[in-house]
């Protein structure tokens, strides 16, 4: 997330939390904004970047801003971001340095690919002066927690001390991976809640389609998507697959209800963030809040806690994918393009609703849980991944086709999706791949991946 949210007007009701998600619903055109994030390494000796130095983060942050004119956001004196007053867009560092852009909202994956071109071709051309390159994998294949630098967020600082005391591999999510994804609109609650169910549903897939994370610590991990696997043993009270969504009746209320029983992390008063684990976001809406006695529930509080959840997808006023490795680039677009042509056509929509009709909580459960191992080799109800995978890409493709949305040279969006249809053929993911290549030509060195994985 670029920058917390500032709006200090009270809440005093359930009702308004609700009224909130509620507002997000879009009566005009449905939009997109694509999400990535990036290993900056030095291209001398593939070490990973720190804050500080000429050389370093903050000097590359300060480069873009000469470059883009975009605005810094500011942190105790120390520019932790950018952000693009006119279209939306902004840049972020996460916890371990890596390099994040929040794409604007867009109307086509045509535009979001230039998006990311444009933005790739400012970020490299800054980084290359400093010497500095990045790596599009998963999960950082090389470096170990001591070696990863730590970035100047006070909110990180909170979730780096409470991370250990609810799961095993919570640093490792904060400072060792990287994702893509996309955020997408809903119509109506009915809308969201049938696109919500088909996306929790089928995230598995995405999760298999972009495996690209088998290292760890310049080794294989046995993994195809380690940093999949990291977010089955981060916070079990923030992440998961969200099995109230499929009953009857799901909504925004059964959404608030489940954000306002999720441990908060923190308040923001001010610049100060206040150090809140663990308590309760019903309490600070009813102002019985022991941490901070006194302080009331504020649009702020409330935007920002919604943020620090972490389900396979996320309702905030819009829908977030977030089970996708981050790749190159085309494995950027291709993953934007296959839920807008899975949940933005209605025939689609209802068509990927039907292949997961009948699964059950706990074979669902199953293929999230065996996925980040077996990739397309994981099965469902009798049917492979890769089955399941190629039915999915068909039913995208057509959304997209629906759509009828072309470029310059008169391509639709379809074309995002080639990429994805040719790891279905060959049966081979990204990580499927790396592997080879690792046990191969690369003579069981993972440094041939900083110079074959960079974007």
């Amino acid at each position: 997330m670029a920058r917390d949210t500032v709006d200090m007007e009270l809440i005093h009701s359930r009702d308004e939390l609700v009224g909130w998600l509620e507002a997000g619903a879009k009566s005009g055109p449905l939009r997109l904004g694509t999400e990535h994030e990036k290993f900056p390494f030095y291209a001398a000796n593939c070490a990973p970047v720190p804050y500080e130095g000429a050389n370093g983060i903050g000097a590359l942050l300060e480069g873009l801003r000469q470059r883009t004119g975009w605005q810094p956001i500011i942190e105790n004196g120390k520019s932790i971001g950018l952000f693009d007053d006119a279209n939306g867009g902004a840049i972020s560092l996460e916890p371990g340095g890596q390099f994040e852009l929040s794409g604007a909202p867009l109307l086509s994956l045509h535009e979001t690919a230039a998006e990311l071109d444009s933005h790739l071709a400012d970020t490299n051309a800054v980084a290359e002066k400093l010497g500095i390159r990045f790596l599009g994998l998963g999960m950082s294949p090389l470096w170990t927690r001591a070696e990863t630098p730590v970035m100047p967020k006070s909110r990180y600082r909170i979730m780096m001390n409470y991370m250990p005391k609810v799961g095993s591999l919570g640093l490792d999510m904060m400072f060792r991976t990287s994702t893509v994804q996309v955020n997408l609109d809903f119509t109506s609650e009915a809308d969201m809640a049938k696109k919500l169910r088909v996306s929790l549903a089928l995230q598995p897939v995405a999760t298999a389609l972009f495996a690209n994370s088998p290292f760890t610590e310049g080794k294989l991990n046995g993994f195809r998507s380690f940093r999949s696997e990291i977010w089955r043993d981060t916070d079990n009270a923030r992440s998961g697959m969200l099995p109230f969504a499929f009953e009857d009746g799901f909504g925004f209320e059964r959404y608030v209800d489940y954000a306002l029983d999720v441990p908060m992390y923190f308040i923001k008063r001010g610049d100060t963030y206040h150090d809140v684990t663990g308590a309760s976001f019903r309490d600070l809406l009813s102002g019985n809040f022991a941490p901070m006695p006194g302080e009331r529930a504020t649009k702020s509080d409330w935007v920002n806690h919604l943020s620090t959840i972490f389900p396979e997808v996320r309702l905030k006023r819009y829908l977030e994918m977030r089970g996708a490795d981050v790749g190159g680039r085309d494995h950027i677009v291709a993953l934007s393009a296959f839920w807008v042509g899975l949940l933005y056509n209605g025939a689609s929509l209802d068509a990927a609703l039907d292949l997961a009709k009948g699964w059950t909580a706990a074979e669902r459960q199953k293929l999230r849980d065996d996925v980040p191992r077996l990739g397309f080799d994981a099965e469902i109800c009798g049917r492979s991944m890769r089955d399941l995978a190629r039915d999915c890409l068909a039913i995208s493709r057509a959304g997209l086709a629906a759509r009828a949305l072309r470029d310059g040279t008169g391509a639709d969006e379809t074309r995002y999706l080639d990429l994805l249809d040719a790891r279905v053929a060959s049966g081979h993911s990204a990580a499927d791949d790396l592997i080879a290549a690792f046990n191969g030509r690369w003579n069981g060195s993972v440094l041939p991946a900083f110079a074959e994985c960079t974007l």
